[in-house]
């Protein structure tokens, strides 16, 4: 890890920010605003169904930070840099990746080793948990079987939103990034956790989007403290 790629992964979040802010685009503005309210839960029954494939991927998008959460703490931490992690980690639940790529500009390994008196306290107990694991997992296969389930109208409707609503566009953008991201911090998480030989089939397994990063946080090992 050199400065050059911190460099090219800065100009490649600046110029996703650009098109993000700037390109995306922004032909429901209003129909925008209904959404998020409808998706908080803010709009109460007012008979309109939202796109089923919208809703599942509103939930994914709520999912993949806890995944990053306990793929980054403890093995991704930064023992060459002053720069906290859990700022980013917070942020991520609204921000998705785009909060999440400055620390990656920012990330210096190799991580600080973990004490034992850490992996009893939180985070790290909740995060390091099998039970918070297999709940991501399970919630996360849930919603997909409810978003693949819909018909292909209800795809067909996505894909319009996609090509004219800025916050469909932005949030599928971001659920790509997610999963664009996920297989080298899994290898990472693998090599401070010294996974062996038998443990390889993980890594291939989380190039699929989101069900590999989840399956590889139940099965890995635990952190070894000091």
């Amino acid at each position: 890890r050199d400065w050059t790629t911190s460099f090219l992964l800065f100009l490649f979040w600046s110029g996703l920010m650009y098109y993000v802010i700037a390109l995306a685009p922004d032909q429901q503005p209003v129909t925008d605003i209904y959404f998020v309210g409808k998706l908080l839960n803010l709009k109460g029954d007012d008979g309109y169904k939202m796109n089923q494939v919208l809703v599942a991927l509103w939930y994914m998008m709520g999912l993949w930070p806890v995944v990053y959460s306990m793929l980054l703490v403890p093995t991704a931490r930064s023992s060459k840099s002053q720069i906290r992690m859990w700022p980013f980690l917070i942020l991520s639940f609204a921000g998705g990746a785009y909060a999440l790529i400055p620390y990656f500009v920012l990330w210096r390994p190799p991580a600080p080793p973990v004490e034992y008196s850490e992996l009893r306290k939180w985070p790290l107990n909740f995060l390091e948990s099998k039970l918070t694991a297999w709940g991501t997992l399970c919630t996360g296969l849930a919603i997909l079987i409810y978003g693949f389930s819909s018909g292909s109208e209800a795809w067909m409707e996505f894909g319009k939103y996609f090509q004219g609503s800025k916050f469909v566009h932005i949030m599928s953008i971001d659920f790509i990034l997610f999963s664009a991201f996920a297989p080298f911090w899994v290898y990472n998480d693998m090599t401070s956790r010294k996974c062996n030989k038998a443990g390889l089939w993980l890594l291939p397994v989380s190039l699929i989007p989101f069900l590999g990063p989840a399956l590889y946080l139940v099965f890995r090992p635990r952190a070894s403290p000091l």
